[in-house]
């Protein structure tokens, strides 16, 4: 049986929806859930504060859930858009949309409800800190989302931008490996940002007048643990943008399709392991100010070394697209 490209489009786009909300549905589930289970501990632990303790559970639900409803605006555009475009491109494209939104709203939706949950039991512990606590994790639970965000600017990309004018082979390969570059990229960094801000809000709770410099400490580990990320967009919006000449040969879309998926798995680990060690840096700095300078040097320095096997996954890809 043969089927028109119209709907081969619109089979790509009605799988790509549920595969967008049902990935996307998995990290926010686990973090508010996460968020849940901290702030019974901490309603427990402080019942006078029941009430403080559950808007700042919701609030934290609520960021925690962003990456959830960027899948969720995805998959509705891939349900009700009209494809236009009658190419086998569009297959391309709207299945690697709905796949790079889904896996990047994993990292970001656990690693919220990591901060989420940590300042629930800090709020508990320390009440008459409770705004300094909110603040902490409204920092840390934004810049949790980042990657999500860059997995949906790639995937608004790919279903707003016509590539029909290109040869669909190689193309329809970098198109789908631009989408798995920053979805499976922002898994790690989401994570690991969490584990960062997490540290923050128990160190501020734990000892509120070191709050200033355990933000800041924060911000610069979460900042690096975003840099595998950053490299996962890169690489996708380098497949997304480059013209490559047509070829009947298999190898080379398959190529293109492998440099996606080496930067984006490559990202995963380091992103995790640069927040473990910024998670490490923060919760200490709370525990001994005096030694902030030398445990954040330490800090940098070990998430260089961790850093380092992302930016052998980039090297590799961006072999892949302009050598091989």
């Amino acid at each position: 049986m043969e089927f028109a490209t119209h709907t081969w489009i619109q089979a790509a786009a009605y799988s790509s929806a549920g595969i967008a909300i049902g990935f996307g549905a998995i990290g926010a589930a686990i973090g508010e859930g996460h968020t849940a289970s901290c702030a019974t501990l901490a309603v427990a632990r402080n019942p006078g504060k029941a009430g403080e303790i559950l808007k700042t559970m919701l609030v934290g639900q609520a960021i925690a859930e962003s990456s959830s409803i960027f899948a969720l605006v995805i998959a509705m555009l891939l349900l009700f858009s009209n494809f236009s475009a009658e190419s086998y491109l569009t297959v391309a494209t709207v299945f690697s949309a709905g796949l790079c939104m889904g896996l990047g709203a994993i990292g970001s939706g656990i690693g919220s409800g990591f901060s989420a949950g940590a300042a629930c039991t800090g709020i508990a512990r320390q009440p008459a800190y409770s705004s300094r606590v909110m603040t902490n994790m409204l920092i840390g639970s934004a810049v949790c989302q980042t990657p999500a965000i860059f997995s949906l600017v790639t995937s608004f990309i790919l279903l707003f931008t016509n590539f029909s004018a290109r040869p669909v082979s190689p193309t329809w390969a970098a198109l789908l490996g631009a989408g798995l570059s920053t979805g499976l990229a922002a898994i790690g960094p989401g994570l690991g940002g969490g584990y960062v801000a997490e540290a923050s809000c128990e160190g501020g709770a734990r000892n509120p007048l070191t709050t200033p410099s355990v933000i800041n400490v924060m911000l610069l580990g979460q900042a690096v643990t975003q840099t595998t990320a950053i490299y996962g967009f890169l690489v996708s919006c380098i497949l997304m943008f480059k013209s490559f000449p047509a070829t009947d040969s298999i190898a080379v879309p398959i190529l293109l399709l492998s440099s996606g998926l080496c930067m984006g798995f490559g990202a995963i680990g380091p992103g995790i392991g640069v927040g473990v060690s910024g998670q490490g840096a923060v919760r200490w700095i709370a525990r001994n100010p005096n030694a902030a300078a030398d445990i954040t040097r330490t800090m940098l320095i070990g998430m260089a070394t961790a850093q380092s096997t992302g930016i052998y996954a980039l090297v590799v890809a961006l072999v892949m697209i302009f050598v091989m």
